[in-house]
């Protein structure tokens, strides 16, 4: 074996670096190192987002809670990443305000740092959320992190309020403050297509089987998925960013020595029909400590989570239990004055967080700040990137850069604070705008298809319509406004390889869509798989 691998060695480039993993973490460094100037190779063994980078809440967020941790550090950046990321992506995140309803008996999760304090100074409060503990809490989430686009908090009266209205007649007083949305999986999947418009080589469906260091580089023996086929690829250096399997990458395919290590967390949402007419969040707290949020969702749903659960086992698929779903439901109804019950639901997901273990007691209280380690007794250097969030990746990725470079000298600077993501190149509040614009180019389109579009391709949507004059001209129509050629323009662009891929992360229609109709997509993506591979082939 060492024969061959020398040779398909002697017969290829090396690249600077071989990330693993294909979640946020994995294609933001892949885009950051690769408009550098780096050569860099990224694998993901299933779909680009296929675990943790799209199942999350979908929010840009500072991470109010964090702050009863004592996580300053943590909330400051994010709060600073949110109109940095903002600025860079307004077709795929967007402004949202939350809603903050206070009652009595708001309660510490656990024994944070904050409550041990309180229940020392003043142990009548019993573990309650005082309420100038939370005005405090989000003067400081005005202020820490430099908010210049964003609204600040206010107080909301709930009687006769729209804001009020679904919830139960006790509650009379909120907070409304800002964060952000975020389109998760689409993230994803632009940072790598941006990855690879600067050189990167983007390799989705390709496992890592193993790792070695040999003369100073990195030997990844990877395989096609779909094929069996394996070959070697090398590289100066190795980024694991494996979410879930970082440590598994670590023991079972580089066999390194390491005591770092993850506390796999899940968190579970589920999905509703719409729950109320207006487009806030709400931001609830449970008297049991936890808090989760209602979030509009794809325009007829509302979004509800999470959970946090301990999960043993990365390579067991993470699902919302039935005792997941009731405890939302149960939570959930404790505010609003219809309460909603499991035939209300119309979708689970769940992910796993790979938080970094810091022995923390509870899956509540473990950090969800990064830490970036690097080993390089052994020879080539890896990095292992351990925890994280889906707000501060970019900044992740810097800081991985600044583990990276030290081995690769004379390469460029920071460079991805404010630069768009593709279809991203247009003003923060400019959405209504190219929507109006894409209905005036194409007036075949309804309100909901031409806002769908915008919100998935920003300016890209052009591109994906093309020349199109009438609905005939885009092809077979599978239902929910997804056409033949946006399906094409998907395969050909975005890596998309399954139906699943499509309705699931790079649009949420398989909300809208009949499972005949998605399983006439599968057939028709299989079709065209087929013949773009045969094409390559020859």
């Amino acid at each position: 074996m060492g024969g061959l691998v020398s040779k398909l060695q002697s017969q290829q480039k090396i690249y600077d670096l071989f990330v693993v993993g294909g979640g946020i973490n994995g294609c933001g460094i892949a885009r950051d190192a690769a408009g550098r100037g780096m050569s860099v190779a990224l694998a993901e063994m299933n779909d680009l987002a296929s675990a943790t980078s799209s199942a999350s809440t979908k929010l840009f967020h500072g991470g109010l809670r964090y702050l009863e941790y004592f996580e300053i550090n943590l909330v400051r950046h994010a709060l600073t990443e949110r109109e940095v990321l903002l600025r860079a992506m307004p077709h795929i995140s967007w402004p949202m305000r939350f809603v903050l309803p206070y009652h009595k008996d708001m309660r510490f999760e656990g024994s944070t740092p904050t409550s041990r304090i309180l229940n020392t100074l003043m142990p009548w409060m019993k573990g309650r959320r005082p309420a100038w503990l939370i005005r405090f809490g989000l003067m400081l989430y005005d202020n820490l992190g430099g908010r210049k686009i964003l609204p600040a908090t206010k107080t909301l009266n709930l009687k006769n309020s729209v804001e009020g209205a679904p919830l139960e007649d006790r509650f009379e007083k909120a907070y409304e403050y800002s964060d952000c949305w975020i389109e998760d999986s689409r993230l994803v999947v632009l940072n790598a297509r941006d990855a690879e418009a600067r050189g990167a080589d983007i390799l989705v469906r390709t496992k890592v089987i193993s790792a070695a260091r040999v003369d100073d580089v990195w030997e990844v023996t990877v395989e096609d998925v779909a094929s069996g086929d394996q070959r070697v690829l090398s590289a100066r250096m190795l980024v694991n960013a494996g979410g879930p399997w970082v440590g598994d990458i670590i023991q079972q395919k580089v066999r390194i020595n390491s005591t770092e290590g993850v506390r796999l967390v899940r968190g579970s949402h589920i999905v509703t029909r719409r729950l109320y007419d207006h487009d806030k969040c709400y931001f609830f707290q449970g008297t049991d400590g936890r808090i989760i949020f209602a979030i509009p969702y794809e325009t007829d749903f509302t979004l509800i989570g999470t959970t946090d659960a301990e999960h043993s086992d990365p390579g067991t698929k993470p699902e919302c239990t039935p005792e997941e779903r009731d405890y939302l439901l149960n939570f959930i109804n404790q505010y609003l004055k219809a309460d909603i019950s499991a035939e209300d639901v119309v979708w689970t997901y769940s992910g796993v967080r790979p938080l970094y273990d810091d022995g923390a007691s509870s899956a509540t209280a473990a950090t969800r700040d990064y830490t970036l380690k690097v080993d390089s007794t052994g020879g080539a250097p890896i990095l292992n990137v351990f925890g994280g969030k889906i707000t501060t990746y970019r900044k992740l990725a810097e800081d991985a850069m600044e583990k990276i470079v030290p081995f690769f000298p004379g390469t460029l600077g920071h460079w991805t604070a404010g630069v768009a993501l593709p279809g991203g190149d247009f003003a923060v509040d400019g959405f209504d705008a190219l929507v109006a614009r894409l209905n005036e180019d194409y007036p075949f389109l309804s309100p909901f298809w031409a806002r769908r579009l915008v919100r998935a391709y920003g300016t890209e949507s052009w591109s994906v319509l093309g020349d199109a004059a009438q609905q005939a001209d885009l092809g077979q129509t599978f239902g929910a406004t997804l056409t033949e050629r946006e399906v094409t323009w998907l395969i050909d662009h975005e890596y998309a390889r399954s139906a699943e891929d499509i309705v699931w992360r790079r649009n949420k229609l398989g909300l809208r869509l009949e499972k005949e109709e998605i399983a006439e997509l599968e057939r028709f993506v299989q079709s065209e798989t087929a013949v773009n591979n045969a094409q390559a082939a020859g």
